[in-house]
């Protein structure tokens, strides 16, 4: 199976390059400066699971003629999805299988409408990277999984295939029944953990210290909750069990979003809290004036209004 990852960052460059290092066949879609660098220095992984750098990376750019691929692994920022699909949309055949593993839930009406939807699958990851000053790709932590199934729910040969192929390949990889659950479940917690850290700027141990702050982060989970109820999707206790774990204990946890915050750089703010208030349905229009996360979004969109005054 031929594989095409869509850039080679923080998240596409990590799992990819431990397919490709694990004999897979890999072919990273980058700019020509990032082809650049993977041709000089290789492709660099720093990871408390083992290191990595891979020689003789297999690249391909824009506009470039390549066979088409069976499956493409999609993992750019939410704002980047309609520059990504025109630059993989060529590269697609008939039998291609898209596999994205971006936040949220637009990008799966948006790849549904141009590719049709069995064409895509649904997916997320549970890594925390990023890129230093090397452009090396640097593990945060010592998670690095990825879940992937059908939209329509149930495991089928072709999700089971993709599993096989991606398992030993030094990760962790399930595929799930309820992909869609898992999706929103992940939503849910991230738009949470986004709201409050970006709102408060600090960590769960910050805000946990502040007054009403553990209330700020049980009225948010709460509202996201509500949103995916909405939409037909509800929590369960394991989700519960993880979500209080972690979101209520002390601790340095920040959303990466805070990240690009204090890094003056873009955010997912519309994808991961916007969209999620669209699909609030009329309640959460009513109540707007009274909504934690509406506040934290606009929050979020001041600040990009400001960074585009000094852009």
């Amino acid at each position: 199976m031929r594989i095409l990852v869509v850039g080679a960052g923080a998240v596409g460059g990590y799992f990819g390059g431990r397919l490709a290092h694990a004999g897979r066949d890999v072919t990273f879609l980058v700019r020509a400066a990032r082809a650049e660098e993977l041709r000089r220095a290789g492709l660099v992984i720093r990871s408390p699971r083992g290191d990595l750098t891979l020689r003789d990376v297999k690249t391909v750019q824009a506009g470039e003629s390549a066979a088409p691929f069976d499956l493409v692994v999609l993992s750019c920022k939410a704002y980047n999805l309609d520059d990504a699909i025109a630059s993989f949309e060529p590269l697609v055949g008939p039998s291609t299988q898209i596999l994205p593993l971006l936040n949220g839930m637009r990008h799966i009406d948006v790849l549904s409408q141009k590719f049709g939807a069995a064409r895509v699958l649904g997916g997320q990851c549970v890594i925390a990277a990023t890129l230093n000053r090397e452009r090396e790709i640097v593990h945060l932590n010592d998670m690095h999984a990825l879940a992937f199934g059908e939209l329509e729910g149930g495991v089928s040969e072709r999700v089971r295939a993709i599993g096989e192929l991606m398992s030993g390949a030094g990760f962790d990889v399930s595929t799930s029944e309820h992909i869609l659950l898992g999706m929103w479940e992940k939503w849910v917690f991230l738009a949470t953990l986004a709201a409050s850290t970006c709102l408060f700027r600090g960590s769960v141990g910050d805000i946990l210290s502040a007054p009403d702050g553990r209330r700020v982060i049980e009225g948010l989970l709460g509202e996201c909750r509500a949103v995916a109820q909405h939409n037909g999707f509800t929590m369960g206790p394991n989700f519960d069990a993880r979500a209080n774990q972690t979101l209520f204990t002390p601790s340095p946890l920040t959303a990466s979003m805070l990240r690009d915050v204090e890094n003056h750089s873009r955010t997912e703010a519309d994808h991961i809290l916007g969209d999620l208030i669209q699909r609030g349905g009329t309640a959460q229009q009513r109540d707007a004036g009274l909504s934690l996360l509406r506040i934290a979004y606009s929050h979020l969109k001041a600040y990009e209004a400001r960074q585009a005054r000094s852009a």
